[in-house]
């Protein structure tokens, strides 16, 4: 048997796979899914049996979520990271890792193919089969989906054919959920002017009495929420569990794909979306302005780079460190206001606030100058401009 570690979510194209390369192809196809935050224990069960009944050798399942957080989300979060100034990158950070984990696992296994849905049309094909190819160019890609073009019913009509008989007809929406945010898809999406109907986002409208919340950084990590002391990926499940009552987070993404063309998508994150802008007016009051201004096009290229699936680029290490070296001083306490459908970033509270008064106070009385000071200061400064203006007034004339 030739063996090929899968790329499995439990979904029709991977159960396709699953089935189409262990009966026509004779693969022995050991099936193997990532959870980056998006499956329940229950969950993981259900795709287990399903893969079982496809008839793949093996299931086995991999908890990244704590990988993802250290790998990944630290640095978006330490960077800033909105694509487009809109989407955390919720889906495409989670593919970078799971092509991680599941290319470890085939080496690991002494595969010698692996293989994984992705349409022809998408970002993730770019993602997976470059990571595979980097680390594993010795191991055979297979992408039945891609390669046969297949169409959704086509896929159906197979497995039916082979007596798999589950339920796939699609839903109205398509859902993936993980740490770092969900994404929402629909007929809506694939328009320019359409927006998501209310029950099309998984988190509906629970709460609507506003509430203030406290959370808490150390060196640019959420490490508490309203005092509670946690690690980082339970503080950002724990704001999650109570912003997404508020239906906070939500939006469309427009953006260019890898395969340039372009698409669209909802997507909810409520505790990436508050995490971020929390972490960012804590950075404006605790770094220099020279900090701020470098960070905003690192973080900016971060995010580029690691959407294009470049992940393992050594310039993505390069930023790493700046990045991780930018916290040192990021650390102290963000309020927040929660409302319905929208937050408020209410102030901050930090042994490095460099807001401090014993040197003025913006627009009110200097304190650390004198008058004479300050119009010396002015004179200097607008020197270059002046100069310009001289010579080609001139010019001019």
């Amino acid at each position: 048997m030739k063996k090929l570690v899968l790329a499995y979510s439990g979904g029709l194209d991977t159960s396709y796979c699953a089935k189409y390369l262990s009966a026509e192809e004779g693969y022995e196809v050991h099936a193997v899914s990532v959870n980056t935050g998006g499956f329940s224990a229950e969950e993981i069960k259900q795709i287990e049996s399903k893969a079982l009944q496809l008839g793949v050798t093996s299931y086995t399942s991999i908890d990244a979520v704590d990988i993802f957080y250290q790998t990944v989300v630290k640095y978006l979060i330490y960077g800033n990271v909105l694509k487009n100034n809109t989407y955390p990158l919720s889906v495409s950070a989670e593919r970078i890792v799971q092509a991680l984990e599941i290319i470890a696992y085939a080496k690991k296994m002494g595969a010698s193919y692996i293989a994984h849905g992705s349409t022809g049309a998408g970002n993730d094909q770019v993602r997976f089969d470059m990571i595979f190819q980097v680390l594993a160019p010795e191991i055979e890609i297979i992408t039945p989906i891609r390669d046969k073009k297949l169409a959704r019913q086509e896929e159906i009509d197979y497995l039916q054919a082979q007596g798999i008989h589950l339920e796939w007809a699609k839903a109205k929406y398509s859902i993936n959920k993980g740490l770092w945010g969900t994404s929402v898809g629909g007929e809506e999406t694939l328009t320019s002017h359409l927006t998501l109907p209310e029950e099309a986002w998984p988190s509906q409208l629970e709460e609507t009495t506003p509430q203030q919340v406290k959370l808490s950084f150390h060196k640019g990590e959420l490490i508490a929420v309203n005092d509670e002391e946690l690690t980082s990926v339970a503080a950002i499940e724990k704001l999650q569990s109570i912003a997404s009552k508020y239906a906070i987070g939500r939006d469309i993404h427009i953006g260019d794909t890898i395969i340039g063309i372009k698409g669209r998508v909802g997507f909810e994150a409520a505790a990436p979306i508050i995490t971020i802008k929390a972490h960012h007016a804590l950075e404006k009051h605790v770094l220099t302005k020279w900090q701020q201004q470098h960070k905003d096009y690192l973080g900016n290229w971060y995010g580029m780079l690691l959407h294009e699936g470049q992940y393992l680029d050594e310039v993505m290490r390069n930023i790493e460190a700046f990045l991780t070296d930018s916290q040192k001083n990021v650390t102290g306490d963000v309020w927040v206001s929660l409302h319905p459908y929208r937050f408020a970033i209410d102030g901050i509270s930090s042994p490095h606030d460099l807001m401090n008064a014993h040197f003025g106070s913006y627009g009110e009385m200097n304190k650390g100058w004198t008058a004479d000071d300050a119009k010396g200061f002015i004179k200097i400064v607008s020197n270059s401009t002046k100069i310009h203006q001289a010579v080609n007034t001139k010019d001019h004339d």
